[in-house]
């Protein structure tokens, strides 16, 4: 059983920048790993995802040019660098992660078997 730990959730100052981090545990790391959102009364939101090996990366158009994903298989961790946030930004950020997902399928939560338990990031004007 593949356990996912989100952190490095806060308040940040509009245009401002915070890092997430999501360490998992339990079985393989050899997923695809994503981030979502989601804010209150609004429904989950993709924001990235990086294959294993981390050649393949893919964000949501919201956050593409101000986030950045990345993953360090050695410590089995995902990062989400989160630059030039936006009040729009806030939300409960959820690590995620999958087996295998096709292409054209990571932005969807069905898709992922593992969630974290979510961090909190909020952003004031």
């Amino acid at each position: 059983q593949k356990q996912l730990v989100e952190s490095g959730g806060g308040l940040v100052q509009a245009g401002g920048s915070l890092r997430l981090s999501c360490v998992a545990s339990g079985r393989a790391f050899n997923s695809i790993m994503a981030w979502f959102r989601q804010a209150p009364g609004k429904e989950q939101e993709f924001v990235a995802a990086i294959s294993w090996k981390g050649g393949n990366i893919y964000y949501g158009d919201s956050v593409k040019g101000r986030f950045t994903i990345s993953r360090d298989n050695v410590k089995d961790t995902i990062y989400l660098q989160m630059n030039s946030l936006k009040p729009e930004d806030a939300a409960v950020y959820y690590c995620a992660a999958a087996s295998s997902v096709d292409a054209w399928a990571v932005s969807q939560p069905a898709q992922y078997e593992y969630w974290g338990q979510g961090t909190q990031v909020t952003v004031s004007f």
